[in-house]
């Protein structure tokens, strides 16, 4: 046993990390696809994406997102390209970030216009 396979998972395990990582990372990518139609549908059609609500799912998805890739990047053994979830877990961070700025600003502009 080399000591590469101390470290690295191997490219078909599906680790804790992974599992976070990828987790964090869909629920960012959902929290800036909602809040994008939150600030771009009017706020009278019908739908989760709409108005406060959208805002609101957008931040919680995102603040979760952020949280999750938090988390796996604190506890990843190794660096990038290790199999523990840390490119994952910054992708997570990111798009939970702008999730939670694009929710906010959303949920700032049904506030204002509603």
């Amino acid at each position: 046993m080399s000591a590469r396979h101390l470290f690295a998972a191997e490219v078909t395990d599906f680790s804790l990390g992974r599992l976070g990582a990828t987790t964090g990372g869909l629920l960012g990518l959902a929290a800036v696809v909602i809040a994008v139609l939150a600030l771009t549908r009017p706020a009278g059609r019908l739908g989760i994406a709409n108005g406060p609500l959208g805002a609101r799912a957008a931040v919680v998805a995102g603040l979760i997102a952020m949280a999750l890739g938090a988390l796996v990047a604190a506890t990843a053994d190794g660096g990038l390209g290790t199999g523990n979830g840390l490119g994952g877990a910054y992708v997570a961070l990111l798009l939970g970030l702008a999730g939670t700025v694009l929710g906010g600003r959303a949920l700032t502009r049904s506030r204002r216009t509603g």
